[in-house]
């Protein structure tokens, strides 16, 4: 498996840790370990940019996933995508959340693999079982790390 983390924002990250959920994550919720994914902090100038070429909104964001394949069945080997995350964005949410940017940003990590997977969140069912399980995952990975 290739988990690949970037930072270009400028801040520090738990890059070790992100690879580390990520890893237990993909497991988790049963894809290949040889499945590829990359995740990229940036800054929140970046973020702007990427938030109106691809989802036509202004300003910053948190989270972005960019879905590249899609494993047609269980086992298979895909390039599943990218995450991009606002380090600065999630300092503010995570203060408005009251827990550390660090816990936020294992979310967001674990929220963007969902989305690239196929989950959303646009009604209200749908988001109930992806918060709930964006949760699970990093609270269990939190017991084992």
């Amino acid at each position: 498996m290739t988990i690949e983390v970037t930072n270009t924002s400028g801040q520090l990250v738990p890059s070790q840790e992100i690879t580390s959920l990520l890893t237990f994550a993909m497991n988790e919720l049963k894809l290949n370990p040889d499945c590829d994914l990359n995740l990229g902090f940036i800054d929140d100038q970046y973020m702007s940019e990427l938030h109106v070429k691809w989802m036509n909104e202004s300003g910053s964001t948190d989270v972005l996933s960019f879905p590249m394949d899609m494993p047609e069945k269980e086992g298979d080997v895909v390039t599943l995508g990218d995450i991009m995350i606002s380090p600065t964005f999630a300092a503010a949410q995570a203060k408005t959340a009251g827990h550390s940017t660090e816990h936020e940003i294992y979310i967001l990590a674990t929220h963007g693999l969902l989305h690239i997977i196929g989950y959303d969140h646009a009604e209200p069912k749908q988001e109930r079982v992806m918060f709930a399980l964006q949760e699970q995952i990093v609270e269990n990975w939190k017991k084992i790390s």
